[in-house]
């Protein structure tokens, strides 16, 4: 896999980071894009001396259309594209109409439009090429329904959506691209940090290391798995979220806002997370 250009987003930290070095192990050259110009150039630092390859740092806001545009260049004119990860994204707190507008149109935005986008450029280099590999994080919040979570329930729900319409495409036009959407749970990144969110009131036993969940969906891919859920606890909440009825899972969700208001955690945000 020497020099093939992997092209990570929301690559300064957490999951795109360990994508990151995880591809960087395998040989690949990178294209790293987030909004953190400094780790972004640290990272690229780091992973150039430990592995020998080329990585090089692109910042850029996926909230912004013509930032958005750099990017899909990039992806639609490089010959040596292989493998793409829609990694970038951002959670919000506080019920929909007391959250500020600006962050659940930021989200749309990130985790729909944008993730659009690139895929579009990248898959008409692939296809053309007959090979390559595009994975879109998104999560198992994609399943369910939470209390504040309207819009990235929604936008993840979309991205699994919109992913298995593309394996589908790609099957219909027998094209040796794979696809495939991620959709880890509580995971030990910054996200939550920025949110404010106190961890313990999460069972340790849900939280996923980063390395974890990238060693699952590498392998998923492996596999020719269009749904990679990391961790049997989280394949087991899939199944039992889809056993459930849709009323069911509306009064649940509703239920946990109600507690977590209570211990303090169900104030608004004013600032956008880092993606």
């Amino acid at each position: 896999m020497a020099n093939r250009l992997a092209v990570i987003t929301g690559a300064s930290s957490g999951i795109g980071a360990e994508f990151a070095r995880q591809l960087a192990a395998r040989g690949f050259d990178l294209l790293l894009v987030a909004r953190r110009a400094g780790r972004l150039a640290d990272l690229c630092a780091e992973l150039s001396r430990r592995y020998s390859i080329d990585a090089e740092p692109l910042a850029a806001d996926l909230a912004i259309d013509s930032d958005v545009e750099r990017v899909a260049h990039r992806l639609a004119t490089s010959p040596r594209l292989t493998f793409l990860v829609n990694n970038a994204g951002f959670g919000t707190k506080g019920l929909f109409w007391d959250a500020p507008l600006e962050g659940q149109e930021a989200m749309h935005r990130v985790h729909v439009m944008a993730t659009m986008r690139l895929c579009h450029a990248a898959l008409a280099n692939m296809v053309e090429r007959g090979a390559g590999y595009l994975i879109n994080v998104s999560s198992v919040s994609a399943f369910s329904l939470t209390a504040g979570g309207a819009s990235y329930c929604a936008t993840k729900a979309w991205m699994n959506s919109f992913t298995e319409g593309l394996a589908v495409d790609l099957a219909a036009a027998r094209s040796a691209v794979r696809v495939q959407v991620l959709c880890p749970g509580f995971t030990l990144t910054e996200f939550h940090d920025v949110l404010g969110m106190n961890r313990g009131h999460v069972p340790s036993f849900l939280w996923m290391q980063p390395r974890d969940v990238v060693e699952a969906s590498l392998r998923g891919l492996e596999q020719r798995k269009v749904i990679v859920v990391p961790g049997r606890a989280y394949q087991l909440i899939r199944w039992l979220l889809w056993a459930l009825p849709p009323s069911l899972r509306r009064m649940t969700a509703a239920r946990s806002g109600r507690l977590l208001k209570r211990v303090g955690a169900g104030h608004a945000g004013k600032k956008l997370p880092p993606h």
